[in-house]
């Protein structure tokens, strides 16, 4: 399973940050094309995307992993 990664808001634009990385993957326009980058290298990572709203806040979650099923809980 490879890193989570976060779509963050970075310098007025949009990033693709996996988890605990200081340098940003990739950098978009709109948080849209950001998500869509996202997701692909989550999907190829078997790993969670991370949403964030402007202000930081974790906006949406998408698990690209092998969950249990049933889920835990």
């Amino acid at each position: 399973m490879g890193k989570n990664q976060h779509v963050v808001p970075h310098n007025g634009q949009w990033a693709v940050r996996g988890e605990g990385n200081q340098k940003v993957t990739s950098i978009h326009s709109t948080q849209q094309q950001a998500i869509d980058a996202g997701r692909e290298i989550s999907r190829n990572q078997e790993s969670e995307l991370v949403i964030h709203r402007p202000n930081g806040q974790i906006r949406d979650k998408d698990s690209h992993g092998k969950d249990p099923y049933p889920p835990k809980g």
